[in-house]
């Protein structure tokens, strides 16, 4: 199975970006990959062996999906690996540079209906929705 790889710099401390990637009240607010999207529940059972559940639909209601699985492993401020429910598994890494610096490295495996760089487009978008959102918000 392919896999997608991608990463990011947020200039905001490892516990507030853990905070923002895992918290419902957050993942509602920056899980989309454009403004005619939006994510109207997000369920997340913070602990391996947990189960999340983010509902990804178009404003107009016309297409939805639900993104979830369950939590392989969790290390606050580390690391949250997690099996979708298809059966691919994901990897996302908090790399803390310093103290007002994260990186952020999201592993993916690629789904097989649609083309992977479609796939890759879709989830870079998110991932730089969360960027901006993290970023914009007040520190703690």
């Amino acid at each position: 199975m392919e896999k997608i790889i991608l990463n990011t710099t947020i200039l905001k401390p490892v516990h507030e970006v853990w905070e923002y990637y895992t918290q419902p009240e957050h993942i509602k607010k920056w899980n989309i990959t454009n403004e005619n999207w939006v994510c109207p529940r997000a369920e997340n059972d913070l602990r391996t062996g947990g189960r999340f559940n983010y509902r990804m639909e178009t404003k107009d209601g016309s297409y939805g999906f639900d993104y979830a699985g369950t939590f392989d492993e969790v290390i606050p401020q580390q690391k949250l690996s997690y099996t979708l429910d298809d059966g691919r598994k994901a990897e996302v890494i908090f790399n803390k540079v310093d103290e007002t610096t994260t990186e952020v490295f999201l592993d993916i495996e690629a789904e097989t209906k649609n083309p992977v760089e479609m796939q890759k487009n879709g989830l870079d978008k998110i991932l730089h929705s969360f960027e901006l959102y993290s970023e914009n918000q007040n520190s703690k």
